[in-house]
């Protein structure tokens, strides 16, 4: 319903602080309003706080700056890797039948739950639609975070995604922190339920170009999946050595 929204959407102006935001979240609503976004979904949007902690956080993500040691030691890569190894053995069925499926092993899946959200103990508790529709005024990058926010708004028009819906600073919910456009495409039911979520994220990788069977460490068939999952060339790196540690591949 909204393809091509935001090539034409940029008659509400884009600010750098919160002075313009109610401006904008009026001209944002009738654009939104014409392209069929639901009264009760745009009341939603219009009673959304400018989220000043999500500005700080998009301004200031320096971890990804790192080394790749610096990286892992900061994230608990450690921890992550051990507890990710007793969850492959007493979830076993769950990750045979999601290999089965989609064709990714265990690894990298659980090396991204437990990197995004400390396995489902840390999903944040930001208001989604306050912190996307922040991050689509904001000028940095508006364009991108336009299209999450008409996804964010189809997804709560489809009751697939509460207006109150909690998640990080991004916007990301779930166990492995989605965003609203992904949630759209490759969506499994609820991300807040582990299972569903482990499955979303390895059919977003499937989609991405994940072969069975094939290596996912850097230079690999698989490793351009996981650089679609995330831009950071570090936690892309990371990702891939935790995966190997948990699948048994040594240190």
């Amino acid at each position: 319903m909204f393809a091509c929204s935001t090539s034409q959407a940029h008659a509400a102006q884009c600010g750098s602080s919160s002075a313009g935001f109610a401006a904008w979240k009026q001209e944002f609503a009738r654009e939104a309003q014409a392209k069929g976004v639901s009264a009760s979904t745009i009341q939603a949007l219009m009673a959304t706080n400018y989220a000043q902690a999500t500005i700080n956080a998009d301004r200031g993500q320096r971890s990804f700056n790192l080394s790749l040691d610096a990286f892992l030691a900061k994230r608990g890569a450690t921890t992550i890797v051990s507890r990710g190894r007793s969850l492959k053995a007493s979830q076993g069925a769950l990750f045979a039948s999601i290999q089965q499926r989609y064709g990714v092993s265990p690894g990298p899946l659980l090396a991204i739950w437990g990197m995004e959200t400390g396995f489902g103990s840390q999903r944040g508790n930001q208001n989604m639609l306050a912190s996307i529709a922040t991050l689509a005024y904001d000028c940095r990058r508006s364009e991108y975070f336009t299209e999450h926010l008409y996804a964010a708004l189809q997804l709560i028009d489809r009751g697939a995604l509460s207006p109150s819906q909690r998640g990080s600073m991004h916007g990301e919910v779930g166990q492995t922190q989605f965003m609203p456009k992904a949630i759209l495409a490759y969506g499994t039911g609820n991300l807040e339920n582990s299972a569903n979520a482990l499955a979303s994220t390895a059919n977003f990788l499937k989609a991405h170009g994940w072969r069975a069977g094939a290596g996912y460490q850097p230079g690999e068939p698989n490793f351009a999946a996981i650089q679609a999952w995330n831009a950071a060339g570090v936690y892309q790196k990371a990702i891939a050595l935790m995966g190997r540690q948990i699948d048994g591949g040594g240190e």
